[in-house]
C-alpha cells in the first residue's frame, strides 16, 4: 500500500511541533523542509524525532531537507514558512515578506506535489491562503487555511475557565478572518448543550471575546514569538481528517463561492474535511449582530487581499 507522505514547509517552532505530532500519530513519513541556511536545523530536528520514536514506539521516517525534489508526490503539505510575529507586530505587518515566500512555496508545490492537500498556517493567514490557491492553481477544495480551529480552541479555553467547567465540555465557533475582526458566534456556543449565555454574564463574555481576538498577540508578548503548540495541533487535526477521511466538521479558512453571500474570498467558516478535501461548507444562521460582524470581517479580508495583489 502507498505510505502517506507529509511535507512540512518551515522547520521552525511550528514545523518542529507539527513533525512531532504527525510522527506520534503515524500519519505518514514526515519531510521537514527549510531553506539551505537552515538545513541543519531541519535535519537535527528530524534525527531527534526519529530517535524519540525508539522511545515512544512510533515508526515513521522523518527527513530534514532543503531539496524540493524530496517533497515529490506528497499527500499533505502544511505551510508554516515565513517570518514569525515579534512583539509590537500585527499579522498584517508580515504581508510583504511572507507573500514572497508563499509564492515561492506555491511554485514548487505546483511542480512537486500537484495533487496534495495544502494547509496554510503562515500569517497574515487570509491573504496567504488566498495567494497559495492563486499561485498553485489548485482546486479550492485542496487549499485551506488553519485559523478557525485555533481561534475556536482559544475561545473554548477562556469560556471553560470563566465557567469553571471542563474544557472538553465546551463547544464554540469562531468565524471570519484570522485577526481583530474574527467573529466568535455566541449563539452556537454551548457547555455540554447548555447555551453559554445562561452560564456566563454578557460583560464577561465581551471580555472573553476580546481576549480571544488578542490571544495571538498575548502569546507573542509573553514569549517573543508566535504560538506553536496549539497551531500545530489544529493543523494536524485537519490533516488527519483528510488522510483518514474522517469528515470532521471544523472551522477553517475555505474559499467561498456564494456561501454567506460571499464570493471569491477565503473566510473562516465551518466545513467538512474528508478524503476529497473540503467536501462541504456549512452555512449557519446568524443573528443581526453576528451578521454585521461577519460582513465587517469580510471587508477586512478583502482589503488585505487587495494589498497582497498590489505587491
Amino acid at each position: 500500500m502507498h505510505r502517506k507522505k507529509i511535507a512540512l514547509i518551515g522547520a521552525g517552532n511550528i514545523g518542529g511541533e507539527l513533525a512531532a505530532q504527525a510522527a506520534r500519530l503515524e500519519l505518514g513519513d514526515v519531510y521537514l523542509f527549510d531553506i539551505p541556511d537552515k538545513l541543519g536545523i531541519a535535519q537535527g530536528k528530524a534525527l531527534d524525532l526519529e530517535q524519540n520514536g525508539s522511545i515512544l514506539g512510533y515508526d515513521v521516517r522523518i527527513v530534514g531537507t532543503s531539496n524540493w525534489d524530496d517533497l515529490a508526490s506528497s499527500d499533505v503539505a502544511i505551510v508554516t514558512a515565513g517570518i514569525p510575529r515579534k512583539p509590537g507586530m500585527s499579522r498584517n505587518d508580515l504581508l510583504g515578506v511572507n507573500l514572497r515566500i508563499i509564492r515561492s512555496v506555491a511554485e514548487n508545490l505546483k511542480v512537486q506535489a500537484p495533487d496534495c492537500f495544502v494547509i496554510v498556517i503562515s500569517n497574515p493567514l487570509d491573504a496567504m491562503v488566498h495567494e497559495m490557491k492563486r499561485a498553485t492553481g489548485f482546486a479550492p477544495e485542496h487549499v485551506v487555511g488553519m485559523a478557525g480551529q485555533l481561534d475556536s480552541a482559544r475561545f473554548q479555553l477562556f469560556l471553560a475557565r470563566e465557567a469553571g467547567v471542563a474544557v472538553k465540555d465546551v463547544r464554540a465557533m469562531v468565524l471570519g478572518g484570522h485577526g481583530d475582526t474574527m467573529v466568535p458566534v455566541l449563539s452556537y456556543c454551548t457547555i455540554n448543550g447548555i447555551p453559554v449565555r445562561q452560564l456566563i454574564p454578557q460583560n464577561r463574555l465581551d471580555a472573553i471575546i476580546q481576549r480571544t481576538r488578542d490571544s495571538g498577540a498575548e502569546v507573542v508578548k509573553l514569549m517573543g514569538s508566535s504560538a506553536y503548540y496549539a497551531p500545530a495541533s489544529a493543523a494536524v487535526q485537519m490533516a488527519r481528517s483528510y488522510l483518514y477521511d474522517e469528515k470532521r466538521l471544523l472551522p477553517c479558512a475555505v474559499y467561498l463561492r456564494g456561501e454567506y453571500g460571499v464570493h471569491d474570498v477565503y473566510m473562516g467558516v465551518p466545513a467538512v474535511i474528508g478524503g476529497r478535501g473540503v467536501e462541504k461548507v456549512v452555512v449557519i444562521e446568524l443573528d443581526a449582530t453576528e451578521r454585521q460582524m461577519l460582513d465587517s470581517s469580510v471587508q477586512g479580508v478583502r482589503e488585505i487581499i487587495a494589498a497582497a495583489e498590489s505587491l
